[in-house]
């Protein structure tokens, strides 16, 4: 039986026995994007996206397009286009009720990451959705986030993790959602196997129209 803790202030982790940030760590913390975020973004092909509900509940998901999607619109503003996908719109429905957001964005080969928190509304104009094409084709709708801080975290758990050592990557697998959401629709496996046909279709002829 595992002991649940409800604080940090005991334990190995004893938060009042650890030193404080340096001050010299918190000056990284800014209010605006620098140079250098900038020019990450210019690199960045994938990001996870954090929303929370009225209740509390939060989602996040994986945001991925051609390197430099995430448009910096001013030093203060970034817009975020939205592609096909699912159609459950968590994420989405999650903004139009709180309006907070947080995300993190990676570059492939590089340890540090930049983490991003604000506010987000949502964009329908089709003036604004074409300028936020890719390969010709305009976005569903756009995200445009104020941000409150931004920083970039150090290194560490992508270097722990060998993220982008591909001598340390497992053999290449492959989720059947069939398996998964067959049994749910009383069905067998002739459907879990249409439906795995229908996702590989979605990786490859569909990847960027819904359904």
């Amino acid at each position: 039986m595992f002991r649940r803790t409800r604080s940090i202030d005991h334990g190995p982790y004893r938060l009042s026995r650890r030193p404080p940030a340096r001050p010299t760590t918190r000056a990284k913390i800014l209010d605006a994007l620098d140079e250098q975020s900038i020019a990450f973004l210019k690199r960045c092909p994938f990001a996870l996206l954090g929303t929370a509900d009225a209740e509390g509940t939060i989602e996040v998901s994986p945001k991925g397009d051609e390197p430099g999607f995430i448009r910096v619109e001013d030093p203060r503003t970034l817009l975020i286009p939205e592609r096909s996908g699912n159609n459950l719109a968590f994420g989405l429905g999650n903004i139009i009720a709180t309006g907070r957001i947080g995300l993190i964005a990676l570059v492939p080969a590089t340890g540090e990451t930049l983490r991003v928190s604000g506010t987000a509304e949502i964009y329908d104009d089709a003036e604004l959705l074409a300028s936020l094409s890719s390969l010709g084709k305009p976005a569903l709708l756009a995200m445009r986030v104020k941000i409150e801080h931004c920083y970039f975290h150090c290194a560490r758990s992508v270097i722990r993790a060998k993220l982008w050592d591909p001598k340390a990557w497992p053999a290449p697998g492959r989720v059947s959602f069939g398996k998964i959401i067959a049994p749910r629709v009383g069905a067998g496996e002739d459907v879990a196997a249409q439906i795995d046909a229908g996702v590989e279709g979605a990786y490859t002829t569909r990847l960027w129209s819904n359904g």
